[in-house]
């Protein structure tokens, strides 16, 4: 069984285990590959327990402490890094809302809607290319600022009870509510 991935860098459970800490214990293929892990090196850790392969190019550290929205790092890893959970799912994630959404929003980059995917089963994807000043982070996932999410929420003609419930704590925390 090869022990050096292709780069010929030696594997390091601590970069592995650094990589995959930042992301509610999940990492990529390509991530693993960065810590100097081989594919069958990585298949020797899923037979031997201690990683799992949870999606295409997705694993968690099995003893990695559960964490609280690590199906949403698992999407997010699904969209290369590149998707922002927006809408219903943003307002959950900024406290506006006590919703809980029976699916997940992210938005991707227009270039994506020609793309022919295989979206994950209870994913929505949404295209819009946010500019990086209005992405912000809770934890491991990022999410469009509180303003672009009322638009999204907006836009998408969100049940108006919910919109009014995320809507009204605004002025308390010194926002602004969208023009």
């Amino acid at each position: 069984m090869p022990r050096r991935c292709a780069s010929g860098k030696p594997p390091s459970r601590d970069d592995l285990y650094e990589i995959a800490a930042a992301r509610a214990g999940y990492f990529t293929g390509a991530d693993a590959a960065k810590a100097g892990f081989s594919l069958p090196l990585l298949h020797h850790d899923i037979t031997r327990g201690r990683v799992e392969r949870t999606g295409r190019g997705i694993f968690r550290l099995v003893h990695f402490p559960p964490s609280e929205n690590e199906d949403l790092v698992v999407v997010w890893l699904w969209s290369d890094r590149r998707g922002v959970f927006s809408h219903d799912t943003a307002l959950l994630l900024h406290g506006l809302s006590d919703v809980l959404p029976a699916r997940k929003h992210p938005t991707v980059p227009t270039t994506w809607s020609r793309r022919r995917l295989r979206v994950p089963p209870g994913v929505v994807l949404h295209h819009s290319d946010l500019d990086p000043g209005d992405i912000t982070w809770k934890g491991p996932i990022p999410l469009p600022s509180v303003q672009c999410s009322l638009l999204d929420c907006s836009a998408a003609h969100l049940a108006p009870d919910l919109f009014c419930q995320a809507v009204r704590p605004l002025p308390c925390q010194g926002l602004q509510h969208p023009g």
